[in-house]
């Protein structure tokens, strides 16, 4: 494994529950790198995904991520992995009944963080990376779609994690709001963070180009530049 990669895997077999899903996975994915994961409904995606972040165990294979060995992490590990790992849904998950400094502090309270300075202090700097400083003592349905979506990323942000894996981020913001977070998350990975996003907003892909893995017939591809790719042979 290179000084530079944070996930790699070699001819793994990606399985949920008995059925295969992904046939041997090669990939290797470098620190400060934005890669995007495209491909239908059900090619393996989230799969991945969830693999990534130990969801699923890994039977078949090897596979690292952030310094963890995937076939040999047992229960307790878990938790130090997902430490390293910054998780943005498309459904925010946020606490309804909660301010968004109550939703962070959560967070933190539950990844061990105990000095009240310390935890305002670290919210107040992941607020102010997406751009929401003055939004602490909001609800969340005070705030719009976009601002809610940058408040999962301020919470994924948290732990100082060294990989952000984003599923679908944009897909219920309109245009402008996504290319705003598409700028927050290309910032992210210029930082040295490994940004992967799940995404069928092909728009953003063009917008925005970067390295591209397609899931299609049960393999991962390497699409080597945006203009290769077949957008229309992906879409439902």
């Amino acid at each position: 494994m290179a000084l530079d990669t944070i996930i790699e895997f070699e001819n793994a077999n990606i399985f949920q529950k008995d059925n295969l899903v992904l046939k041997d996975v090669n990939l290797s994915i470098s620190k400060g790198e934005f890669v995007y994961f495209i491909g239908k409904v059900g090619t393996g995606k989230t799969s991945l995904i969830k693999t990534i972040n130990a969801e699923i165990p890994l039977k078949e294979g090897e596979a690292k991520v952030a310094g963890f060995d995937l076939t040999k992490l047992k229960t307790k590990q878990k938790p130090l992995l997902r430490r390293k790992l910054g998780i943005v849904f498309q459904d925010f998950k946020l606490l309804s009944d909660r301010t968004v400094f109550d939703n962070l502090q959560f967070v933190l309270k539950a990844t061990g963080w105990k000095h009240k300075s310390e935890i305002s202090d670290r919210i107040a700097e992941v607020l102010e990376k997406v751009n929401l400083s003055y939004k602490g003592y909001k609800m969340p349905h005070q705030l719009s779609g976009g601002e809610q979506q940058r408040v999962v990323i301020a919470r994924a942000l948290l732990n100082d994690p060294e990989i952000i894996l984003a599923d679908e981020p944009t897909g219920n913001l309109d245009p402008e709001t996504s290319e705003n977070l598409m700028k927050i998350l290309l910032d992210i990975s210029n930082n040295g963070r490994a940004v992967v996003m799940i995404t069928h907003d092909y728009n953003m892909v063009k917008q925005f180009p970067s390295r591209t893995i397609t899931f299609e017939d049960g393999k991962v591809v390497e699409q080597k530049e945006v203009k290769e790719i077949d957008f229309e042979s992906l879409k439902e």
